[in-house]
C-alpha cells in the first residue's frame, strides 16, 4: 500500500514517527527552514559549530590589528598633549562707534578741525532772561505768520513736520523750495537781531523761523550749506519754549562712502532763551537735526539768523 502524503503542517519528528516521510527528507526540510530564517535568502547552508569557530591564529591577528590601531591613536594623543598651545591675539581691531558727546554748559567749543577749517559752536544758556523769554514766546507764537510748506519728491508730496516763516530782502531756497522775500520784519525780531549782533559781533540780514508744535514736529539731518549762504556761514539759533535736543553728527570721510556708523555725534539740549552759534566749518563738516521725541513736548520756537548773499559775495 502506498505511503500517505506528507502533511508539511505536522511536526517533522511526528511525520517520521508516522512513517509519512523518510528521515533524510526531514533533515533536508530542517536545513531549508533554517536557511529561510536568515534574512536575504542569499545565505548559504548553515555552517557547523566547528566551522564557525575562529582559529587561534585568526583571533590573534585580529587582536594585533586592534592593538596596533589603539597604540597609534595613543601616540597621536600623546603628540597633541606634548605640543605647546600658543595663543595668538587677533590683529584685526574691533571698530566701535564713539560715544555721543553731550554739551550743556556755556562756552565756546571747537568740535573738529579739518582741511576745510575749524568747526566751532558757542553755547549761551539764558541769553534771554526767562521772564522776558516768556512774553516774547507768546508774542511770536501769536503774531508771526506761520505756514506749512509742502515738498514734492518723486511724484510724492508731503508736508513739513513743522511751521515756518521767512524774513529778509532776498529769497531763500533749500530742499528745492524757495521762500519769497519778506522785508517786513516784526519789531520784536528786529530787536532780537540787533541784540545778537551786538553780543556776537556778527551781522545778519535774514531769518528763518521754525515752530515745533509738539514732540511730533522735527527737522531731519541737514547742513545750512546752500551757495547763497557763502563759505563758512555763521548761524545764530535762538530758542524759546519747550526744551528740545539739538543733535549733530560729523560728515564721514570719502573713504567711508557715506556711512555714518562711526562718526562723531553731539547732543545739545536747547532750553528756553538759549542762543547757539555755529561758526567756521561747522556747516561744511557737520550735519544737525531736531528729532521727534517719544515724550510729550510743548511748543518750541527757533529763530535762525543768517546772511544771504547775491552772486559770489560770500566766497
Amino acid at each position: 500500500m502506498p505511503a500517505p502524503a506528507a502533511d508539511e503542517r505536522l511536526n517533522p519528528g511526528l511525520q517520521v514517527g508516522l512513517g509519512l516521510v523518510p528521515e533524510t527528507e526531514v533533515k533536508i526540510m530542517d536545513d531549508k527552514r533554517r536557511r529561510a530564517r536568515v534574512q536575504g535568502g542569499w545565505a548559504g547552508p548553515v555552517k557547523s559549530r566547528a566551522a564557525s569557530r575562529a582559529t587561534p591564529e585568526a583571533s590573534l591577528a585580529r587582536n594585533n590589528v586592534t592593538v596596533g590601531t589603539g597604540q597609534a591613536w595613543m601616540r597621536r594623543e600623546q603628540l597633541l598633549l606634548e605640543k605647546p598651545y600658543i595663543f595668538k591675539e587677533s590683529t584685526k581691531m574691533e571698530r566701535k562707534a564713539p560715544e555721543t558727546r553731550v554739551i550743556d554748559k556755556q562756552g565756546l567749543y571747537e568740535i573738529s578741525t579739518s582741511p576745510t577749517g575749524a568747526s566751532r559752536i558757542n553755547l549761551i544758556p539764558g541769553f534771554i532772561d526767562s521772564k522776558e523769554a516768556d512774553w516774547m514766546f507768546e508774542q511770536l507764537l501769536q503774531e508771526i505768520p506761520w505756514g506749512q510748506r509742502t515738498h514734492i519728491r518723486q511724484d510724492l508730496s508731503f508736508e513739513e513736520p513743522r511751521l515756518t516763516s521767512w524774513y529778509g530782502e532776498l529769497p531763500y531756497t533749500y530742499s528745492r523750495l524757495t521762500m519769497n522775500p519778506n522785508p517786513h520784519w516784526h519789531p520784536l525780531l528786529t530787536s532780537l537781531k540787533k541784540h545778537i549782533e551786538e553780543v556776537t559781533s556778527h551781522t545778519f540780514n535774514s531769518l528763518l523761523c521754525n515752530l515745533y508744535r509738539n514732540e511730533k514736529d522735527s527737522v531731519d539731518w541737514h547742513s545750512d550749506d546752500e551757495l547763497s549762504l557763502g563759505r563758512n556761514p555763521v548761524i545764530a539759533s535762538l530758542s524759546f519754549g519747550a526744551t528740545r535736543v539739538f543733535e549733530m553728527r560729523k560728515k564721514p570721510t570719502p573713504e567711508e562712502s557715506g556711512d555714518y556708523t562711526y562718526v562723531e555725534r553731539i547732543r545739545i539740549p536747547l532750553d528756553h532763551g538759549t542762543l547757539l552759534m555755529m561758526e567756521g566749518a561747522t556747516q561744511e563738516d557737520w550735519q544737525h537735526r531736531v528729532p521727534k521725541e517719544y515724550h510729550a513736548r510743548e511748543a518750541r520756537i527757533n529763530l535762525t539768523f543768517r546772511t544771504i548773499y547775491t552772486g559770489h559775495e560770500g566766497f
